[in-house]
């Protein structure tokens, strides 16, 4: 293509991905409210689905879109996946109920999961040398401007958008017009609906009469539903660690060794199926490459350090600053745009820079972020949170397209949208565990706390000063009193938790020093290869 078209077509691209990363951070802004409306904080093991369901689907498109892109083409591709976000999104602000937001939720996530890998496969389609780097970051830095821009959207969503009120005025005050236009979260999802159209539009038109090399073959189904089983199985497990109540009839402990043992037998069964299909799912000899597997291990171990700092934030600032959708903004904004800021920078550093000290400063600039956010307490300046943030930010941004290029290019062109799309799942499953591994501890605890406060008649006089305790716990002191403690605990909690997640970025400095590009004969060389070659050059 001509360079002008080839700049056009990346910005369509960067269209999509946008619109994927804006959903994520719209969601967790959202997510309180959501809360309030169709459950409560102490269902929020099953509220959890609404971002673990969204991730685990997430995860199990990406490799067949990968593949499809590899196979069909990305133009048929990427409009598709627009199509099925839009009406995801469509379904997901008509919910009238939990499990219905959550189904609603795993469409949005099919269309969401090929956005990413379809884009970012294109584009090392439609660059190649120096400039490959460079568009790479630019899907990355689109990806993480969406999310960046997901806080200011869902707070300006949710502080100026008062459906009712507009229909209480009219002199409607029920009916089916009010549930599904009220209250205003559900604008967080309608939001997506008039963009996905117009990116719909304009990607048909810039696209026309350009698509990448088709390499047919036959979808990896069976893989497919092994990969979803296994990791299904594998986080439905981690969520209910610590439920006081029996699962489906079964002791917590046991339904937890079963759902964990077995998710990590299914795996190894997909393992071992993949190993012996030509175009397996997901792809285990792609492996077998040491700077691949690097790239891939980063991504998961970032994943849950980026899971812990956008969840982790959110529910600090709605919990123990008891701030609402404008301190949201801030901190979740803060974090998104650094990310964005970081990753268009790792583009443009990719091409004086090698992956390895890039990817190395990263992941130190990350852990040192998660670290500060770990000394913040109730009394705590919403701005010097977000600064925290902010560093994770960045560091995570960094990177972004070293361990990205690296992927790509030690797979070779004819596993372009595999390799993408394999490096991208590493991702999503770190954030998935890290989501379910934050909503077991925090569940456990929200649980228990509420157990020892409501549970009997005088448990609430324990967490509150002796002036107050011969007061009613409805008394507004008494109140006052039991959120100052639960601010204060609740900051505790998180500390640990966001150590944690520093420890698990400082381990992938492991992989990051195996990590380097190819030289320049070997960056390509899939175009023309048979797939036996390919593995071959993979396993040297």
């Amino acid at each position: 293509m001509r360079r002008r078209d080839s700049y056009m077509l990346l910005t369509v691209l960067g269209v999509g991905v946008f619109l994927a990363g804006l959903e994520l951070m719209v969601t967790a802004v959202a997510l309180p409210q959501i809360l309030a409306s169709l459950a409560d904080w102490t269902d929020l093991r099953k509220a959890s689905w609404i971002i673990n369901g969204y991730l685990l689907v997430y995860v199990v498109t990406m490799p067949l879109a990968g593949r499809l892109t590899d196979t069909w083409g990305a133009r048929r591709l990427f409009l598709a996946a627009l199509s099925v976000f839009t009406v995801g999104s469509l379904l997901a602000g008509l919910s009238q109920s939990l499990d219905q937001l959550i189904a609603a939720r795993l469409v949005q996530a099919v269309g969401g999961g090929a956005l990413i890998p379809v884009a970012t496969a294109a584009a090392s389609h439609l660059f190649e040398g120096h400039a490959r780097p460079r568009a790479l970051g630019v899907i990355g830095a689109l990806t993480f401007l969406g999310m960046a821009a997901g806080p200011f959207v869902g707070a300006a969503v949710l502080e100026t958008v008062h459906p009712e009120t507009a229909l209480a005025n009219l002199g409607i005050a029920g009916g089916p017009l009010v549930s599904t236009v009220a209250p205003a979260w559900r604008w967080v999802f309608y939001v997506n609906v008039p963009i996905g159209l117009c990116g719909l539009a304009i990607a048909w038109a810039a696209s026309s009469g350009w698509d990448t090399l088709r390499q047919p073959a036959r979808l990896d189904v069976r893989g497919a539903v092994l990969f979803t089983v296994a990791l299904g199985s594998i986080l439905a497990g981690t969520t209910i660690i610590g439920n006081a109540d029996e699962v489906f009839g079964v002791p917590t402990n046991a339904a937890v060794a079963l759902l964990i043992g077995g998710g990590i037998v299914v795996m190894l069964v997909a393992i071992w199926h993949g190993l012996h299909r030509p175009m397996p799912f997901l792809d285990p000899r792609l492996f077998a490459d040491r700077v691949f597997s690097s790239a891939a291990l980063i991504s998961l171990l970032t994943g849950y350090g980026m899971a812990t700092a956008i969840v982790g934030g959110a529910v600090f600032v709605d919990r123990v600053l008891y701030g609402g959708p404008e301190e949201q903004r801030v901190v979740l904004g803060s974090i998104a745009a650094a990310m964005a800021i970081g990753a268009l920078g790792s583009g443009l550093l990719a091409r004086f820079v090698s992956p390895r000290p890039l990817t190395v400063v990263g992941l130190i600039l990350s852990a040192a972020g998660l670290a500060w956010m770990s000394t913040a307490s109730p009394t705590t300046a919403t701005d010097l949170f977000a600064a925290s943030g902010a560093l994770f930010g960045i560091g995570f941004g960094l990177t972004v397209t070293p361990r990205s290029t690296a992927a790509v290019e030690s797979a070779g062109r004819a596993a372009f949208g595999a390799a993408s799309a394999t490096v991208t799942v590493a991702r999503m499953i770190g954030m998935a565990i890290g989501m379910a591994a934050l909503t077991a501890y925090g569940s456990t605890t929200i649980t228990r706390i509420s157990n020892e406060i409501y549970g009997s008649g005088d448990g609430y006089k324990q967490y509150i000063p002796e002036y107050l305790r011969d007061r009613p716990i409805n008394d507004g002191l008494v109140a006052q009193a039991l959120e100052q403690w639960a601010a204060s605990k609740g900051a505790t909690i998180l500390v640990g938790i966001f150590l944690v997640a520093a420890m698990v970025t400082l381990i992938a400095l492991v992989p990051a020093l195996l990590l380097r590009v190819r030289p320049a004969r070997a960056l390509d060389t899939g175009s023309g290869s048979t797939e036996e070659e390919r593995h071959g050059e993979l396993a040297f």
